[in-house]
Parts: C-alpha cells; sequence; structure tokens
C-alpha cells in the first residue's frame, strides 16, 4: 500500500538569494501569505501588501519573526490606481529595486448567472481580472532596470467549468489571455511574465468582502 502521508516539506535552497519581492494580498493566509514564507525561506526579501490593516500588521510580524529575509508591507486595495502607485514607490524606497512581483489578488464566491447582480459580476471582474491588469501596468516600468518576473495567481478554472462560478472563471480565463498578450510585449525588456493555476485552496474564513 502506498504511503498516503503527505511529503516532507522542502528545506529551503536559496534559491532567491537578495532578491526582492512584491506579493499583492498575502496577509492572512492561503495562498498568499505561504508564498510570502516560501520567498524568505528561500532568501528573499519581501513585500506585501493587503486591505485589512490588522491582517497586514499580523502578517508582517509573523513573517519577521522566522528571522530571514527583510520583510515590510503596506495597504493596497488593488483596483486604487493610486494606492498601487503608494505601494510602488515604498516597495522601491525599501529595496531600491524589484525583481519579482506576484500577483494574488483575487476575489471569488458562488451564484448562478440568471441570479447574479450587475455589482456581484463587475466586482470579481475589477478584482480578480482588473487589479492583476493594474499591477502589472504600474511594474512593468520598474522591473525593466532589473529584467524582473511577473507570476500571475490564475485558476484551473480558467479553463475547465463549474457552475455556479461564471464570473470567476471567466475573471481567471482573462488574466491567463492577459498574461500570454503582455509577455510577448515585455520580452524585449528581459521581462518574463507567467501565471500558475491552482485548484481548491482552503483557507480560514475572511473577514467580510476583503481580498483572499
Amino acid at each position: 500500500m502506498k504511503n498516503l502521508m503527505n511529503p516532507k516539506y522542502p528545506e529551503g535552497r536559496n534559491l532567491f538569494t537578495d532578491k526582492n519581492i512584491l506579493i499583492t494580498a498575502a496577509a492572512g493566509s492561503g495562498i498568499g501569505f505561504s508564498s510570502a514564507k516560501r520567498f524568505l525561506e528561500e532568501g528573499a526579501n519581501i513585500f506585501i501588501s493587503d486591505v485589512h490593516q490588522g491582517r497586514l500588521d499580523k502578517a508582517i510580524e509573523s513573517l519577521r519573526k522566522l528571522d530571514m529575509g527583510q520583510v515590510n508591507g503596506c495597504l493596497c486595495n488593488v483596483t486604487n490606481d493610486e494606492e498601487i502607485d503608494v505601494m510602488f514607490k515604498e516597495a522601491i524606497t525599501r529595496y531600491s529595486h524589484l525583481d519579482g512581483v506576484i500577483n494574488n489578488a483575487g476575489l471569488g464566491g458562488e451564484s448562478l448567472l440568471e441570479n447574479m447582480s450587475n455589482d456581484a459580476w463587475d466586482l470579481v471582474m475589477d478584482i480578480t481580472l482588473n487589479g492583476t491588469m493594474k499591477i502589472m501596468r504600474a511594474a512593468i516600468p520598474i522591473l525593466k532596470d532589473s529584467q524582473g518576473v511577473i507570476v500571475n495567481n490564475a485558476s484551473v478554472l480558467g479553463w475547465r467549468a463549474q457552475a455556479g462560478q461564471s464570473h470567476y472563471a471567466a475573471a481567471k480565463a482573462g488574466v491567463m489571455a492577459l498574461t500570454r498578450c503582455v509577455a510577448l510585449e515585455t520580452v524585449e525588456h528581459g521581462i518574463r511574465i507567467n501565471a500558475v493555476a491552482p485548484s481548491l485552496a482552503m483557507n480560514p474564513p475572511l473577514i467580510k468582502n476583503q481580498l483572499r
């Protein structure tokens, strides 16, 4: 009988030593926080954002206790251009340059299309797709000097059908298409852009109306 135990957590191998990585929606738990922790374990300095001050402060405190790379962050709503500009300016002030930007912010939900309001559709699109676009647009000029990397968090729902997820699936499919197109625009500058497509990630319940 095969061993069904979880694999051993891998030790860091300094894959990102002295690299500066910005991660959106990385406070609290889930993929964003786990990514931030892993980058630290691989030798990076990180700059994280969130829309909830208490959750952000707690995440920064927790990550700093690991006593690895530098950990900083600020509030940022990825739908707000001014907050995005402030976030990148603060990150550059802290680290002088960025080597990578991880687009993790997204919002889901469940609703049949016939019952879905315009507001519900627009909110998911604005955060999940438009937010990704806005972060990429702001990051590209900054990453030209370092020939950095952008990684967009898409989803298996970008290509897989699931009832009740039409808004989220459409947004994530848009993230995939956006990634492919903009990657062709930035390749001449040495900027690589890719997307990952995770499946279900179980997180503790979040505060209402907050991003994951």
